[in-house]
């Protein structure tokens, strides 16, 4: 593959997005990752002239005998489902497991092109061995999207994800032709020019004490609790989404960024909350922050009996089952004890 251009992310010793042109089914041992990102349509991996899929079937290597022992189908929240370990006969295929994006059942690819990061937190959270990965211009292929039209949210997601410590060394993105590569290198260039004049999440203020991650049914205990701390601490300062965003303006960034100026995240575990994309997304980020950080940032609150991830419940949670007025009171001490003296 020939390297055509680099994001270095900031402050992260190396971590980088690398631009490749080239063929994915061709690595040498040099090129090796440990994960391929593959684009399908849902529950369809016949292997056309024209695909990734069809180019790795002909290297002997069936995404749909893959599809039938999936390791993590999580296709429900963030679109991608994880193969289990290969072992690959041609020397080409130089990577351990493959991640399928398939978008089109729960939206456009270009709005859920985020799910193949946002799946990294609970397939990083059981398998520590991820650090690399490689995909092609997702969707911009078989599926008809052009190469500006996925690459530009990619793009962003990868910067978000990998800025606020998405333990990865670096993310190949590879254009197969040298057409695409034209197109492909004057939309990296672009994002790279923007991205180095932007401030560092690293130089990110301080604003909130708490930041409050709950799902909208649960209002109810989240006001119990958001009283309590106003109780005991009057001058604490508390984001909520529906007093703190400004009303008309996107409200994503405006979550993300004040998600960095927090010293707590309080995550409301519940039935409702894994039913949220946002809610999903808010811990997610906070569990990076911890992972990277090394700070117990996180403190969850099991709210009602749930299904939850194995990533989720392997940090300790206060037990505010079902709903407990008497134990959330509690935990607002608690938590004004972890956060230590204001």
């Amino acid at each position: 593959m020939r390297l055509m251009d680099t994001i270095y992310i900031r402050g992260k010793e190396g971590k980088r997005i690398e631009l490749h042109q080239g063929d994915l089914t061709m690595l040498r041992p040099d090129e090796a990752v440990d994960l391929l990102v593959v684009s399908a349509f849902p529950n369809d991996y016949i292997p056309t002239n024209t695909s990734l899929i069809g180019a790795l079937y002909k290297k002997g290597l069936s995404v749909a005998i893959l599809a039938q022992l999936k390791d993590k189908d999580l296709r429900k929240d963030f679109s991608c489902w994880l193969s289990q370990e290969i072992n690959p006969s041609n020397p080409g295929l130089q990577f351990r497991r493959i991640l399928c994006f398939e978008p089109m059942s729960r939206g456009e690819p270009p709005e859920l092109v985020g799910d193949i990061f946002r799946a990294m937190t609970p397939i990083i959270g059981e398998e520590s061995e991820i650090s690399s990965i490689a995909m092609p211009i997702v969707a911009a292929g078989d599926q008809g999207y052009s190469i500006s039209t996925m690459l530009v949210p990619l793009l962003e997601a990868a910067i978000q994800w990998m800025e606020r410590g998405l333990p990865l060394d670096c993310i190949k993105i590879v254009a197969h032709t040298e057409e695409q590569g034209r197109e492909a290198i004057k939309v990296f260039s672009q994002r790279k020019n923007l991205y180095e004049q932007s401030q560092s999440i690293s130089q990110v203020r301080i604003e909130y004490d708490v930041f409050i991650s709950y799902a909208r049914d649960n209002d109810k205990e989240m006001e119990i609790l958001e009283k309590e701390l106003i109780r005991l601490h009057p001058n604490i300062r508390i984001f909520l989404d529906r007093k703190d965003i400004d009303i008309g303006s996107p409200w994503q960034p405006q979550i993300f960024e004040s998600l960095d100026k927090c010293r707590k995240v309080v995550v409301f575990f519940s039935p409702d909350y894994l039913k949220s994309k946002v809610c999903k997304e808010e811990f997610n980020i906070a569990w990076i922050r911890c992972r990277e950080t090394d700070q117990e940032i996180l403190f969850p609150l099991y709210l009602y009996s749930a299904n939850l991830p194995t990533y989720m419940k392997y940090r300790c949670y206060l037990d505010c089952r079902e709903g407990d007025e008497t134990k959330l009171r509690t935990a607002s001490s608690e938590l004004l004890a972890a956060l230590g003296p204001q």
